[in-house]
């Protein structure tokens, strides 16, 4: 949903299981910015895929990893993908990786399980950025 509204500025409610690479390019700061967004769907059977998911890794440059506040399940997640993220990366090279957490749904507040505070110390104890955005 977040790459979508990203790319086309619109909102769309229904999404399948299945992973997409986009491509978009942006203009900031009078630079062309040329995007290519892996958006890869969470889910158990592809966490065991450990092999697929570091080709996924080794391809990218930088992370937006996506858990829903309504969904403890999601956020629980987190720690052990951008421990296997950062590993991954280091073994190709010694640059830090950048890695933001974003807590989706927020306009659902008021089925809220994950508290901003939650994910604003998982972030900095991982050293990640962190947004939360509905």
């Amino acid at each position: 949903a977040l790459a979508v509204r990203f790319l086309t500025r619109r909102f769309i409610g229904e999404y399948g299981d299945t992973e997409f690479i986009y491509s978009h390019t942006l203009t900031m700061d009078g630079r062309e910015i040329l995007f290519h967004i892996w958006d890869v769907p969470n889910s158990q059977e592809q966490a065991e895929k450990g092999s697929s998911e570091e080709k996924r890794i080794q391809w990218a440059d930088s992370f937006v990893l996506v858990y829903s506040i309504c969904d403890r399940d999601s956020f629980n997640l987190l720690p052990l993908k951008i421990q296997f993220i950062k590993a991954a990366k280091e073994r190709q090279s010694q640059e830090k990786v950048s890695i933001v957490i974003v807590g989706n749904k927020r306009d659902l507040h008021h089925q809220r399980v994950v508290s901003s505070e939650e994910g604003r110390l998982l972030a900095r104890s991982l050293d990640c950025g962190f947004y939360e955005v509905s």
